[in-house]
């Protein structure tokens, strides 16, 4: 595979950025159950798998991901291959302070398996560090298991849950990774 470079985007990729798909399939999520007894509330997440795979769409679209490319409390960072844009993840740290929030993530379809997904998490965590925050919380879809799986393998550990996060009615799970 040749080599991938990771930049803060330019306003000149942003045609080549707009034709990355934003869904997924997915062959498993993480199903909530809610527990309620005794006084005590609680929701519990189990890994199920789907009896085929499901396309999932992608909470926001490319205009809202792009909207405020000159907000300083973001970066977007896209990857290119031979000077082609093939990924993109927007952080935020307008979230929470201290912290770098991983809004999105996106990686071209033909590109998905082969570390791009994690090239960009990398130099999300390096950037990150360099703007000496604590943490690093990324929101994924209950829904979206691939994207579970490359937080797990990077270190990212699930720290909760928004019911209905997502304007779809999603949940959206968080996973944080410290950085200190």
């Amino acid at each position: 595979m040749p080599e991938v470079e990771i930049r803060p985007i330019q306003k000149s990729d942003l045609p080549g950025l707009f034709t990355i798909e934003l869904g997924c399939a997915s062959p498993r999520v993480w199903q909530m159950d809610r527990v309620a007894s005794d006084g005590a509330l609680g929701a519990t997440f189990r890994e199920v798998r789907l009896p085929r795979e499901a396309r999932l769409n992608y909470p926001r679209s490319h205009q809202q991901i792009f909207a405020e490319l000159d907000d300083p409390q973001q970066i977007i960072l896209e990857a290119l291959i031979d000077g082609q844009p093939v990924g993109f993840a927007r952080l935020s740290t307008r979230v929470s302070p201290l912290t770098a929030w991983v809004k999105d993530l996106a990686v071209r379809e033909k590109y998905r398996g082969k570390g791009i997904g994690t090239a960009l998490l990398l130099a999300g965590l390096e950037w990150s560090m360099q703007q000496n925050l604590r943490r690093t919380v990324i929101e994924i879809q209950s829904k979206n298991y691939p994207a579970i799986l490359l937080a797990r393998k990077l270190g990212f550990e699930f720290s909760g849950f928004n019911d209905q996060f997502y304007t779809n009615q999603d949940i959206a799970l968080f996973f944080t990774r410290s950085l200190k």
